[in-house]
């Protein structure tokens, strides 16, 4: 193995057949000790955290694919805290995709003025570049372009891919009477289509349970076990 990139949840090395292994850790990003999946730096490290990543990550995976959603998602061992993904070129250095179903986090650090916390948002997007030396600034469809990221039309597929995405794993939470507030989503490109990167876990989204947050170790209990 290759070690290509040194992250602050996860490790990714290239793989003698040109796949990636994804190595993940029990770091968490946050601030003050506290758990923010909006944070750029590492807050605090959650003991089996990077096991319970990779089993939902497995699980939300193999949901979408049966949804229709492209991911590059091939195998997982979550003992070893292991993903084997396709590979994919990003955009740019990064490009996430951030949405949100409630109010709470950094929109609501930001927009506090004009909103309440658990107002609804109806799947509104945002698209931040990952950048910790700019705390991965926020970044609209126009400048994508003028960048030279993403065209127009990749960014629209982006976000009803983002759409679909949240929508397919709210459904999946209540049905274990769990609520999404907002999720966050990396996407690439391969073999010329769009897909979803990375990994989808606790450690990405917030998820509340009768008013009261699930911590990212918890969830997989409640979806995978009840």
């Amino acid at each position: 193995m290759k070690l290509v990139y040194k992250g602050k949840t996860k490790d990714v090395f290239e793989l003698c057949d040109g796949s990636y292994l994804l190595q993940f850790k029990d770091d968490v990003t946050g601030t003050n000790g506290v758990f923010d999946p909006g944070a750029n730096q590492v807050g605090l490290t959650i003991a089996g955290i990077s096991n319970a990543g990779v089993r939902l990550t497995e699980f939300f995976f193999r949901k979408l694919e049966s949804a229709g959603v492209p991911t590059h998602f091939v195998s997982a061992d979550a003992e070893k805290a292991q993903i084997i993904v396709k590979p994919a070129k990003l955009f740019g250095k990064g490009l996430e995709l951030i949405c949100r179903l409630k109010a709470t986090g950094s929109f609501l650090r930001r927009y506090g003025d004009y909103c309440r916390e658990g107002q609804a948002l109806d799947f509104f997007v945002e698209a931040t570049l990952k950048d910790d030396k700019r705390e991965d600034p926020p970044v609209t469809k126009d400048a994508l372009e003028k960048l030279g990221i993403a065209t127009g039309e990749e960014y629209e597929t982006l976000k009803e891919l983002t759409k679909k995405i949240a929508a397919v794993i709210r459904g999946e939470l209540a049905k274990k009477d769990m609520e999404l507030y907002d999720i966050k989503l990396e996407f690439g490109r391969a073999d010329g289509k769009i897909i979803l990167v990375d990994e989808i876990s606790g450690g990405n989204m917030r998820v509340y349970r009768r008013g009261a947050y699930i911590q990212p170790l918890d969830l997989p209990a409640f979806l995978l076990e009840n």
